[in-house]
């Protein structure tokens, strides 16, 4: 069996750090030099171009093992490798339009996602951020973008934005801006109940230029073929789920560990584990989390295959996400109830479990979204 790609000490180290970064409200600095220094952050690259050459089924057993330890850094570094995944399954089907971001991924680039707006229930089919247009084909952006993980570090951020002035208008405009930029800034808003190390804050766009190399599509608003938003949807969705199944991972190991520690003076002093209803517990978690592993594994290596799921794939990917976030908060419950009383201490770690995979619920797609994209693959749409 091969090594895993990140060393066992360091998962310890990093799974040390994470209460700490989650009480001071603080970004995982330490987690992050560590993982580039293994090259975690160039996974997707080909080994042709610098990278390691790994496809979203190796990069998402990664993050799933990552997660166990440290949820929030592991979804902060999600968003980064979101992008790369994205660049690499575009260049898989022949599209290198982002092939840049492979190579600045090897040069230490650190890319994350500026596409989330409030209100916005679209998400990727439509925008409230203005883009306008320049001669020399820049756009500058005016608007407002929630949920901008990495923010203390990244150094490229993906935008996008409704250009509705240009002779072919409206068209939905994607782009990347950089750090060292003007026309934006950053609001240290990040204050929440749960995965407070990814450090997501608002950032404001005010007018920010992205330069004409910068700009990789313009796409017309609603439902769309290009390969973009399939790459965006898949990478995200498999992703996630891999996070959330790592949180569920981790609480089953915990609960498995309190039903051996803790006693029942009622019984004798006899094990928890020997409770008939602590056992029933623990294993009806261990059966709900067992199914997301082949479930997660298979979407990944479709992906990585170039498997034409058509139509088909919106509705898988957003199955896989919802069973993976729902199973997970089940398996954080039940671990909860076999562990008792001491979760509730700010120093548990199940219980800082419990807060970060609430944050499940609100990453895209969400319940009634994901319902409404299933109901219209298996019925079709709503009769007029």
């Amino acid at each position: 069996m091969s090594s895993p790609l990140i060393p066992d000490d360091v998962i310890e180290r990093i799974r040390s750090r994470a209460a700490g970064y989650d009480r001071d409200n603080a970004f995982p600095h330490e987690d992050l030099g560590e993982l580039i220094r293994l090259g975690y952050l160039r996974m997707f690259a080909p080994a042709a171009r610098g990278g390691l050459g790994l496809g979203l089924a190796a990069v998402a057993r990664a993050q799933r093992r990552l997660a166990a330890a440290a949820p929030a850094t592991a979804l902060a570094i999600n968003m980064h490798l979101v992008w790369t995944g994205v660049a690499k399954a575009l260049l898989d089907r022949g599209d290198d339009s982002l092939a840049f971001v492979l190579d600045e991924a090897v040069r230490g680039e650190i890319f994350a996602f500026g596409n989330s707006e409030a209100g916005n229930d679209l998400v990727l089919l439509d925008s409230r951020t203005r883009a306008d247009a320049h001669p020399d084909g820049s756009y500058s952006f005016t608007g407002r973008k929630i949920f901008t993980s990495l923010s203390p570090v990244w150094t490229r951020l993906g935008v996008f934005g409704r250009d509705d002035t240009s002779p072919d208008a409206p068209k939905l405009v994607h782009a990347f801006i950089d750090r060292a930029a003007d026309g934006y800034r950053i609001d240290e808003d990040w204050d929440t109940l749960g995965m407070r190390a990814t450090q997501s804050h608002t950032t404001i766009l005010e007018g920010v230029i992205a330069p004409a190399d910068r700009v990789f599509r313009r796409i017309a608003p609603g439902p769309t073929a290009d390969p973009l938003v399939f790459a965006i949807f898949a990478n995200f969705e498999v992703l996630v789920a891999a996070v959330y199944a790592g949180i569920g991972d981790r609480a089953l190991e915990l609960a498995v560990e309190a039903a051996h520690r803790r006693t029942s003076l009622k019984s004798g002093g006899r094990p928890y584990a020997s409770d008939p209803d602590i056992r029933h517990r623990v294993a009806e978690a261990g059966i709900a989390l067992d199914a997301l592993e082949p479930q997660i594994d298979r979407m990944a290596q479709d992906v990585d295959d170039l498997v034409d799921h058509g139509a088909a794939w919106f509705a898988r990917l957003v199955g896989l996400k919802v069973r993976a976030t729902e199973t997970a908060r089940v398996v954080v419950d039940q671990a909860i109830r076999v562990t008792g009383g001491s979760t509730m201490s700010n120093s548990s770690e199940l219980g800082r479990l419990y807060r970060d995979v609430l944050a499940g619920l609100f990453h895209p797609s969400d319940d009634q979204s994901a319902h409404a994209t299933v109901a219209n693959s298996l019925l079709g749409p709503v009769a007029e």
